[in-house]
């Protein structure tokens, strides 16, 4: 497994420990913005609760799923999102208007893109899940 990109590596475990019905993932190496980034899916309901057990460089964190998750993923390349486009991007990579969750990094840090809409932000796409 390439250890690249630890977002895209820890999406697509949860998405193959989902689909096989396993509830408990470890995912290594992490990363602040992944973790923000299961922040943001436990708030939504995708994700159960998240344990760190290191702190150090590369860190581990133990992730319970809850089963919610059809499909998610990093997106690439990074697309520059405005408050203006993010219904086209919502069409690309959500099933339905108002299913699902774009993950977005704006300069007032990371958000859904819920979020991003109602504060009157853009930025930079990072990952969906619905």
């Amino acid at each position: 497994m390439s250890l690249n990109d630890p977002l895209a590596n820890a999406l697509s475990m949860i998405l193959n420990a989902d689909k096989k019905g396993i509830k408990l993932v470890t995912i290594q190496p992490t990363s602040k913005t992944l973790k923000e980034v299961l922040r943001i899916l436990k708030e939504n309901q995708y994700l159960g609760d998240a344990e760190t057990v290191t702190e150090e460089k590369g860190g581990i964190i133990k992730l319970n799923l809850l089963g919610n998750v059809n499909k998610c993923g990093a997106i690439k390349p990074r697309f520059s999102i405005t408050k203006k486009n993010f219904e086209r991007f919502e069409k690309r990579y959500l099933p339905a208007k108002g299913f699902g969750v774009l993950i977005v990094s704006t300069s007032k840090g990371i958000m859904s893109h819920t979020d991003a809409m109602q504060k009157n932000v853009g930025g930079k796409l990072l990952a969906y899940c619905y």
